[in-house]
């Protein structure tokens, strides 16, 4: 049974709440012109999706996305970064800090309504303090008219992406969207994914029959994968790139990309391996022209404070998965960078 426990939310009321000047939204749209560009590989620059695993705290985000955003200034010939701000947490049993969305402060009881107020003043207040465009996590796809004016990725995790609503409404999103292979790390069940976000697709969303165009920017999420036992899987190995490469030609997609997911089950959930995952991989992008060709991004998760914790004590560490800290993951750009 279902109880309502608030009015009908007005979207166009709830978009008004933090819509963007004509001059912010021009910035924001040449911005996504440059990350178009680059995932149809008309830019050879490296696309990095960066920032905390959970956009928890307000302060701390914004204080991450201005060092961000002054980094990306000093690297914008060779490095494209969007800022990750999560703001739904998948969980495995449904319990723990489901993100922003739900508990717009942590130490207080779910509200939505709040928690909506709060996801766009987060990505509103990034776009027009520091210039940086955003990401999300497409975690209930009936919430993307949300926020979909203000982000400019949407990424569909492992455990979305064989669901048939996720990737119809995917093939109506009209920015880059990331699909991840499935926590099985059953590489077929991502690409019929993609596959399907890549097609015009005809369903109900929000009580109104619809047809998409198709999403041509559609694209890989390699996060590794574990097995009913535990034992983590990665699948950024250079044997894994060919494999993903393969099977991309098989389903004759539009605009090839690859994403190395540094994090989740490619570092086994310890977060320093990050960095190894980039080395490794730039290596392999070294070596083979054709994985150069094909893998051209990175997701990372890092935030102000090295690790996590389990309750929001210390300011701008992560309260869901470990995060690299802010001067490891400078660090870490820069290695890119001068590479």
């Amino acid at each position: 049974m279902f109880t309502p426990i608030s009015e009908k939310i007005d979207i166009e009321r709830v978009r008004e709440h933090s819509k963007l000047s004509p001059e912010t939204l021009s910035k924001k749209e040449a911005r996504d012109r440059e990350l178009e560009a680059i995932l149809k590989g008309q830019d050879d620059r490296l696309l990095l999706v960066i920032g905390p695993c959970s956009s928890d705290n307000e302060e701390a985000v914004l204080d991450y996305a201005h060092r961000l955003a002054k980094l990306q200034e000093e690297v914008k010939d060779k490095i494209f970064m969007v800022m990750r701000v999560y703001t739904a947490k998948p969980r495995t049993n449904g319990d723990g800090y489901k993100g922003l969305m739900h508990q717009p402060k942590t130490d207080a009881a779910p509200s939505l309504i709040n928690g909506i107020k709060a996801v766009r003043n987060l990505h509103y207040r990034v776009i027009t303090e520091t210039d940086l465009t955003t990401a999300d996590e497409m975690l209930y796809p009936e919430n993307l008219p949300l926020v979909d004016d203000l982000v400019s990725y949407i990424a569909v995790g492992a455990r979305s992406v064989e669901n048939q609503q996720h990737r119809f409404v995917a093939s109506g999103i009209d920015v880059p969207t990331g699909l991840k292979n499935p926590t099985s790390g059953n590489l077929k069940v991502m690409f019929n994914g993609i596959f399907a976000a890549q097609k015009k697709q005809s369903f109900l969303f929000n009580n109104t029959e619809v047809e998409t165009s198709g999403n041509p920017m559609a694209h890989v999420i390699l996060r590794g994968a574990v097995t009913e036992s535990g034992k983590y899987l990665p699948n950024y190995y250079y044997d894994n790139l060919l494999e993903t490469i393969d099977l991309y030609k098989q389903f004759s997609l539009a605009n090839p990309f690859i994403i190395i997911d540094t994090n989740h089950d490619n570092s086994g959930k310890n977060y320093l391996e990050q960095i190894r995952i980039v080395r490794q991989t730039l290596i392999n992008r070294d070596w083979n022209q054709e994985i150069r060709d094909y893998v051209r991004g990175f997701m990372i998760e890092s935030y102000l404070e090295d690790g996590r914790q389990d309750n929001a004590e210390v300011y701008g560490k992560s309260i869901t998965d470990p995060c690299l800290g802010w001067d490891k993951t400078e660090e870490l750009i820069r290695e890119i960078y001068n590479r």
